[in-house]
């Protein structure tokens, strides 16, 4: 059944909330926490797929640029609608600094930053805020990444959002260096975050860890198991999140 966005509303006692995920792999992982099924929506240009929890799920696309859009339509729409969303929520798989984030880890993200948002110089890489513009890094309230870290048992850190993947022990030992407290990196999480900061919404970023960062090695990918990972994840959050959503925010 496909419903048309003003159609089927749903709200519940704890909000509504939004999960963005890069591919329809991670959304469909997210989505099988929810034993009751799904439910089709079209938006402009894409289609979510909503639960009988209250949660919305959407395959936004790959990198920042479509994770951004994507989200800022599905929150658009929602206020449009009048029944906005309560929460933000950017998921999914990602590459874990080694060795404090292993492969089938969990990740939460205390900041969500744009690692390669600047410039190169000869004295080396230069945030976009050093260069007068925007912003690079976004904070989930602490509430939520706490509640997060004890009920799914996820390591709290930086999650680093670049728009090229990397292969090279060179580059994770620069990231590392600008970064220290980072324990992974994606392609969506500043995206998702841009466009909830847009609409005066909280974020949180959960990812489950597929790889090593460093030398591009696809033997070492255990994508099945991290997406087994982020559905057993949100298994654990989604009654925290009503919580958080009711009463801490």
């Amino acid at each position: 059944m496909v419903l048309q966005a003003q159609e089927g509303r749903l709200t519940t006692s704890a909000g509504r909330i939004l999960v963005a995920t890069a591919v329809p792999a991670e959304r469909d992982a997210v989505a099988l926490a929810f034993p009751d099924g799904t439910t089709e929506v079209r938006l402009p240009g894409t289609t979510l797929l909503r639960t009988a929890a209250g949660y919305d799920l959407l395959a936004a696309g790959v990198g920042p640029a479509l994770a951004a859009a994507g989200t800022a339509t599905a929150l658009t729409a929602a206020a449009l609608d009048g029944h906005p969303y309560t929460l933000a929520v950017s998921a999914g798989i990602a590459g874990g600094f080694q060795p404090e984030a292993p492969v089938g880890s969990l990740v939460v993200a205390d900041e969500i930053t744009a690692a390669d948002l600047g410039a190169e110089t000869a004295d080396g890489f230069l945030p976009v805020t050093e260069l007068g513009f925007g912003t690079v890094s976004h904070r989930p309230p602490n509430s939520l990444v706490r509640v997060t870290t004890q009920v799914t048992g996820a390591r709290q850190g930086a999650v680093l959002t670049v728009s090229t993947t990397t292969g090279t022990a060179v580059r994770a030992a620069a990231l590392r260096t600008r970064h220290p407290g980072a324990l992974a990196e994606a392609m969506e999480g500043f995206g998702v975050a841009e466009a909830a900061a847009a609409h005066g919404v909280p974020v949180l970023e959960l990812r489950a860890v597929s790889n090593p960062v460093g030398p591009r090695d696809r033997a070492a990918w255990r994508i099945g198991a991290a997406l087994a990972a982020l559905t057993e994840a949100f298994g654990k959050l989604v009654p925290a999140l009503e919580s958080w959503n009711q009463h801490d925010q």
